[in-house]
Order: structure tokens, then C-alpha cells, then sequence
């Protein structure tokens, strides 16, 4: 499963034929929230639009513009690729995420992460959202590492200058440190700072990013291969896609209990498998 052209555009959670071919991975992300009807409300969802095209810190997720973008055209996109409720009269109430597209795109970020890992590519592994994501990524880090891939992980002190705190990996994962926790953030600037520390080692860029929020979209930016996670009140990494600086932005919400991600890092890592197998 390598295309997504066979999948028809999506409005609001209308089921298609991925659904079909894996009703057990849908239920189970419609169960859990990560898809269908979330739990983040339509009106932040609508907001957060207006505010990335203001490019307001922790909204731009550093994505460089590089088309012109209004408010109709970001807010078709989100229909498109996450599967907002289409209407744009419906401004209040409970919003939806595509579990067809979700589907979707997982299958191709497992195609894509197969295919760094069995070309034994160096990835840099990173969140925004420790408090959702963490787990999943450390699942992807964890099975790069045992099929032959490099995971990026730098020893020594990372400072972020522009905002403070530090860098720190847990498990392969990097995270953004700031007094005594590790926070959620949306800025571009930790991954900034770790890609600018690595140039200053003389290490190679990464082969492949695999992040969410500004981690990914800074990485994008930058040209380095990117995919990631984005919930439906971030615009600013389906933006990068459509533009082509994010290979691949996968669709769900990024903060329900971890452990409720599991069937999808199944998913991923089962699609990632067969590039290994050849």
C-alpha cells in the first residue's frame, strides 16, 4: 500500500474502502478518539487557522510559506486532508477527524519509514507532545534501531537558546527540557537547535525526520525528509505538505492515553515490515 491517489477526497468522517480493509485498526481509532468525533471543538480548530496565517509562535510550527495562503484555501485543505466537518457555516460544536485519511497516511508513513530503515538511514526521532506522542515514537525509534538504522542521538548538553531549556532523548526520542519537565510545545526553535548543533559537530543532517508540531515542520523547512503527526487545530504541517517540505502529515488527535495509540503503531510498524522482507 503505497498510494494514496486510489483514496477519494474525504469531507468530514466518511468512511471508504481503508475502513473496509482494516475495520479493527478504524474501530479502534474511533473508540479511542484519535479519529472520528474528537475531542478538540470546532471553534480552536477554526481559530488556530486564523492564527497560523497571522504566523503567530507556536502556530507557524516555523513553516516557511511558499504559496499564497487565505483563510478559504487553508480551511478546504483541512476538509481535504484531515476530515473537518465541511461546512464552514458550522462554527461551535464537536469537529471530526477522517479515520479513512488517517488510514491513509499511516500506510504511507510506514512505507516511508520501511524504506529509511532497510536503506540503514540515519533518522532523528522527535515531540512536541510528550504527553501523547512520546510512547509512539518510542516504538518507531525502538524498531529502527533493531532493524539497522541509525537513531540520531548526540551526547552532551543541547542548550535552546531562543527560548531556554535544553535538549534531552528519552528512549531515542527528542524532547524539549525546561524546568524540571519536559512541556508540550508547538515551537520550531528545540529542533532548530539540535539540527544547528549537529551541523557545529560536523555530523551529516538526518536521512529522515520523523516528529510532529515545529519539530517536523522545522526539519521540512529545512529540506531534510520529514513525516509526522498533526491534530486537527494544526494547519501548519498539512500547509507544509501541500507544499511539499513534509512528506507525510498523519491526521489524529495527539493527546488521548498513550497506550490507546497502540494499534496504530501496529499498523505502522507492520507496513514498515515489508520493506525488510524483500
Amino acid at each position: 500500500m503505497t498510494e494514496d491517489q486510489s483514496v477519494p477526497a474525504v469531507t468530514g468522517n466518511v468512511p471508504g474502502p481503508l475502513c473496509e480493509e482494516h475495520p479493527e485498526l478504524a474501530a479502534a481509532l474511533e473508540a479511542g478518539r484519535i479519529t472520528g468525533e474528537v475531542g478538540t471543538p470546532r471553534e480552536n480548530n477554526l481559530a488556530h487557522i486564523h492564527r497560523f496565517l497571522d504566523q503567530e509562535r507556536q502556530f507557524d510550527f516555523g513553516v516557511e510559506l511558499t504559496q499564497a495562503w487565505d483563510y478559504a484555501k487553508v480551511f478546504a485543505l483541512m476538509v481535504e486532508k484531515v476530515g473537518l466537518r465541511p461546512d464552514p457555516a458550522f462554527t461551535e460544536g464537536v469537529d471530526t477527524i477522517s479515520t479513512e485519511r488517517c488510514i491513509a497516511a499511516l500506510a504511507r508513513f510506514g512505507d516511508v519509514l520501511g524504506s529509511a530503515v532497510a536503506a540503514q538511514a540515519r533518522i532523528l526521532f522527535a515531540t512536541g507532545h510528550p504527553g501523547g506522542m512520546l510512547p509512539v515514537h518510542m516504538a518507531f525509534a525502538d524498531w529502527s534501531a533493531e532493524n539497522g538504522a541509525e537513531v540520531i542521538s548526540p551526547d552532551g548538553y543541547i542548550a535552546v537558546p531562543e527560548i531556554g531549556g535544553d535538549l534531552r532523548r528519552i528512549s531515542g526520542v527528542w524532547v524539549w527540557h525546561q524546568h524540571g519537565g519536559v512541556p508540550h510545545t508547538h515551537l520550531a526553535e528545540p529542533m532548530g537547535a539540535l539540527l544547528d548543533e549537529l551541523t557545529t559537530r560536523g555530523e551529516e543532517v538526518p536521512d529522515l525526520v520523523v516528529a510532529d508540531h515545529g519539530w517536523a515542520g522545522c526539519a521540512g523547512t529545512r529540506g531534510i525528509r520529514s513525516i509526522g503527526f498533526a491534530d486537527c487545530n494544526d494547519p501548519a504541517l498539512f500547509v507544509a505538505e501541500a507544499q511539499g517540505q513534509v512528506e507525510v502529515s498523519v491526521p489524529l488527535d495527539d493527546d488521548v492515553v498513550p497506550q490507546l495509540y497502540q494499534p496504530l503503531i501496529d499498523f505502522v510498524l507492520q507496513i514498515a515490515a515489508e520493506h525488510l522482507d524483500g
